[in-house]
This record gives C-alpha cells, structure tokens and sequence, in this order.
C-alpha cells in the first residue's frame, strides 16, 4: 500500500494521460483513440462500479472507481486537444451545477431555511432548460439515446407520467402486459421457434412493445428492472454452475446432457438454495 507521500493525485493522472497522448512519445493505442472509439469503454466501466457495488466488494469498487475516473480523463483530454474544454471545466461546471441545484445547502439564509421542498430538484432543472432553450423542446428531449433500453424506457415513462401521461395504478399496466402478449403471440402465428423473415419485423415490434410495458411495470412497483435483471441473471449463472458441477462429478459435460436431466439437477440446486 503506498504511503501518503507516495500516492498519486489528480495531477499526475492528468499529466499521465497528456503523455500518452503526446505525438512521438505517447502510446499508439492511446493516440488511435477518439470519443466514438473510447465510448464503450466509458459505458462498459459504469456497469462494473454497478457490479461491484451489487457485489458490496468495496476492494474491487475502489477499482473500478479509478477506471471510471480514467474515462472522464481520456474524454476530457482529447476535448482539450481539440481545444473544446479541459478536465478543469468538468470539474467547475460540475461542481457550480451542484451548487445551483442546492440552494437548501449552499444559498441564502432564506432558501437554507426553507429547506428541500418536494420537487426542488427537477424544478431547478427545469429553470435551467427554459434559461438553455432557444425555442420550446420535447418533454422526452433530454434523455439521452444511449442509455441502455431498459433504463431508457423507465426515464422516458417518468417524464411523460409528470405531465400526466401515465396509467393511474398497477391494474391497467398488468392489463396492457397481458394485451401485449396477445399480441405478441398473434404476430408469431403457429411459429414455434425464430419467425419466418415475412414476420420478423411485426414479431420484433410485438416483442420490444412488450419489454417497454414490462419496464412500465418495474417503474409503478418502484424497482429498478436494469438491477433486478443483474440479479436474475447472477442467479441462473450460479445455478447452472451447478448443474456443470453435478455432471463434472458424473464425468460429463452439459453438451452430453439432455434437457431432462438438465432440469432435474436444476431442481436439485434450487432446493440446495432452500435449504441454505
């Protein structure tokens, strides 16, 4: 563990990642890259702060931490080189932001009294885009296209829902989800397995309307669907782990299985989670 007199600091990262950078000197993998280039990255790091995190493995979120705050180093490097804004201006235009929008922790005595009132948060954004906006915009305009789908669809239901575009309770949603599995199963016809290319296109409509009001449902029961489904998706990892243990003790390989056996052991390791 270095001591404190070692440890690196914001600094030097920067001055890392500048010589890096730097023509002649620096890394050719590094100076090949641009945003587009470097923008999976950025994603793909996210999502290991949200697993180590899922995980409570504090040791590897100090990690992954540092490899998030590499990205807004890279994007903010390349900005500069490109003479747009340097890491200094994510820094200030972060921090004034946070401080604009707490006015109940940093504003006059008057609004530090008056406290965080409901709401105070997305009216304070909203000041900021009226102040922002040239000519009226949508109210789905600000969430970003990139995100992941699921976590796109529960923002845009939020933003419709506070002007009123929202189903008033969870009988009508489970309702919608039943109308679009009809759906759903109506497009596909007798197809028992990949739709036919003549149908794909309606089968691939039905299904995405689907996983849209599946995402409506997790956001009235106040879940978020993008962490659950890590959850179910750690939980089928784990339990076919052991299904591969129950055979690797047999000598076999889930490839000389068969779907019985497969789902009997798959019970097995269920009621072994039980009984735990």
């Amino acid at each position: 563990m270095p001591t404190d007199a070692s440890k690196k600091t914001v600094p030097d990262l920067l001055a890392i990642m500048a010589a890096l950078r730097t023509p002649g000197t620096g890394c050719p993998w590094d100076l090949e890259q641009t945003f587009e280039s470097i923008a999976p990255y950025t994603i793909e790091e996210a999502y290991e702060v949200a697993d180590a995190i899922e995980r409570r493995d504090l040791a590897a979120l100090q990690d992954e931490l540092g490899d998030l705050l590499l990205q807004v180093v890279y994007h903010s490097r390349m900005a500069e080189e490109a003479s747009a804004f340097a890491f200094a201006d994510v820094v200030d235009a972060i921090a004034q932001k946070m401080i604009r929008r707490h006015p109940h922790v940093f504003g006059s005595e008057a609004e530090r009294s008056a406290g965080a009132a409901p709401g105070f948060w997305e009216r304070i954004k909203g000041a900021e885009k009226d102040r922002a906006a040239v000519q009226p915009a949508s109210v789905l305009a600000d969430v970003p296209v990139g995100l992941p789908a699921l976590t796109r669809a529960i923002k845009l239901q939020h933003k419709a829902a506070r002007v009123g575009f929202d189903w008033p309770s969870l009988r009508p949603v489970f309702a919608k989800l039943k109308e679009e599995l009809a759906e759903l199963e109506a497009a596909l016809l007798e197809s028992d397995g990949p739709p036919p290319p003549e149908r794909r296109g309606a089968v691939e409509e039905e299904l995405g309307d689907l996983l849209f009001v599946v995402a409506n449902l997790a956001r009235h029961l106040a879940v978020d669907p993008e962490a659950v489904l890590r959850r179910a998706n750690a939980k089928f990892t784990t339990r076919f782990a052991g299904i591969e243990r129950k055979l690797a003790e047999r000598g076999r390989t889930p490839a000389q299985s068969d779907l019985a056996e497969m789902d009997r052991l798959w019970d097995e390791v269920k009621a072994a989670e039980r009984k735990r």
